[in-house]
């Protein structure tokens, strides 16, 4: 097999977890589920390697209306419906009413992901937090956890939680930051989701991060099809593979696989109040 072509192939499914995990962050379309047998084939193998629940969230109302749905099709799955910063440039009242709907879902459990991207050049800053003032609001409204993705506007994304009134229960979706921001975070009451690039032996600051993170404020996620974890980054991400993100955190932290593992999904299960859904 050439190089490119194990580039494109999907890690080993590994040893099983000696707990259940949950991914709390996942895209199941993006990896290329569209019918209940792709969800269910996708999820089997996440149960196998010990990740039993998964959250796939929506990054456009097409995606959203997926989610719903495809969290109807297992009782594994989860569903988060938002607009994806990136998408907000054209955000009008047709897809505030479809998400509105949505949000109320009892299979939804959580409004995300939404927040700021100054990355990219999508959609410009102020598109973006108009949608995201309204994505706090709907969370509240429908008392749901808000999921925010964060990149590149941290002081943004503090400013206008602040302005706004956080929601009761905040998830920082592929924490992004360094130490002192996850300080700040953990001052707050936010929830901080670790993916694969906490595992990025060049992440320094990430990983110092996730070593000082409370277990009651940390959850574990794969942000599949992205963000394999180390020492499969650039290859194909699944729900399983938070196996390996687990794994590679405990040994950071200090602590047994074991322990973790029972820690980040009770902290996800509280989170996502996951035994109402």
């Amino acid at each position: 097999m050439s190089k490119r072509e194990k580039r494109r192939e999907l890690p080993p499914v590994p040893e099983a977890l000696p707990a259940a995990a949950v991914d709390a962050h996942t895209h199941l379309d993006a990896c290329g589920a569209k019918t209940p047998e792709d969800v269910r084939a996708m999820v089997d193998r996440a149960e196998a390697a010990g990740v039993g629940r998964v959250v796939t969230v929506a990054d456009d109302i097409a995606a959203a209306q997926w989610a719903v749905e495809a969290a109807t099709w297992d009782d594994r799955v989860f569903a988060a419906v938002a607009l994806h910063p990136t998408r907000t440039k054209d955000f009008d009242d047709a897809d505030r009413q479809v998400l509105a709907q949505l949000a109320e879902h009892p299979r939804v459990v959580a409004i995300g992901e939404t927040g700021l991207d100054y990355y990219w050049d999508y959609s410009p800053p102020q598109p973006q937090q108009e949608a995201f003032r309204w994505h706090i609001d709907l969370a509240k409204r429908c008392g749901k956890p808000l999921m925010i993705h964060d990149r590149e506007a941290h002081q943004d994304v503090l400013r206008i939680l602040a302005e706004e009134g956080a929601p009761q229960t905040v998830v920082m979706h592929c924490f992004s930051g360094d130490a002192a921001f996850a300080r700040t975070c953990v001052d707050a009451g936010y929830v901080l989701s670790f993916a694969g690039t906490a595992t990025f032996r060049n992440a320094g600051e990430l990983r110092e991060a996730a070593r000082l993170v409370p277990v009651e404020q940390l959850v574990v996620e794969t942000d599949a099809p992205f963000l394999t974890p180390h020492p499969f980054r650039g290859r194909p991400n699944e729900p399983y593979c938070a196996n390996y993100t687990l794994r590679d955190l405990a040994e950071l932290r200090g602590v047994t696989l074991e322990e973790l593992v029972v820690a980040t999904t009770a902290t996800a299960e509280r989170v996502f109040r996951l035994d109402q859904a």
